[in-house]
């Protein structure tokens, strides 16, 4: 059976439980990193050296990098649907993920640790006022991208959208003011009816 070291808080694991889910693969999760721990011993090391989460092992092979376990399990498991096998459609899912990588998660994440995982007391909320900034401009990157479209990719649900959607929920369960995205909105609305999504992402941010 397929095995997952990742903490369910984590928006990097929430990618790969919310992809397994989609696509009923049997799997079993460790708790691993932060106050569970795993992450630093040498036996985990040894699969991840960069000491993180998620890592998976599917039948001997071991992957990590959420983004590329993403596609990998939609490939595997989901090819014609969370894959798409139009080869511009697929890269157009493709695209969307590299750009939460590339553009979104930089100034999300110190909105995010800075709100949510520190202290009122070591708050820089110049700081984190800037970077919220930053995100709404980047979010009308997609924005833009979602004219005509359904989900990140067209019409239907693809694997682009598991790594845009729990960026999407992030942003909009953080307490900071979300620029008006018509789109944006009703695309996380769509998001929020799916059942693997409110199992594994739409969750009190910890």
């Amino acid at each position: 059976m397929l095995k997952v070291w990742g903490r369910v808080n984590s928006i990097n694991v929430q990618k790969v439980l919310w992809a397994l889910e989609e696509l009923k693969v049997p799997y079993e999760r460790v708790e691993a990193g932060m106050a569970f721990g795993v992450v630093n011993e040498p036996f985990y090391k040894k699969m991840n050296p960069n000491s993180r989460v998620p890592t998976i092992e599917d039948d001997g092979f071991v992957l990590w990098e959420s983004n590329a376990i993403v596609r990998y399990l939609a490939a595997k498991h989901g090819m014609g649907t969370l894959c798409p096998t139009d080869l511009k459609q697929r890269a157009d899912s493709d695209r969307w993920m590299d750009w939460t990588s590339n553009h979104l998660n930089p100034p999300i994440t110190p909105v995010f640790w800075g709100l949510i995982r520190s202290p009122p007391e070591t708050r820089d909320m110049k700081l984190i006022a800037s970077e919220a900034e930053k995100v709404g401009q980047q979010l009308q990157v997609l924005e833009q991208g979602l004219e005509g479209k359904d989900y990140a990719a067209g019409k239907a649900f693809t694997m682009g959208d598991i790594v845009v959607g729990v960026f999407v929920w992030r942003w909009y369960a953080l307490p900071v003011q979300h620029p008006k995205m018509p789109r944006i909105e009703a695309y996380h609305e769509r998001l929020k009816q799916r059942p693997a999504f409110q199992k594994h992402v739409a969750k009190p941010l910890t």
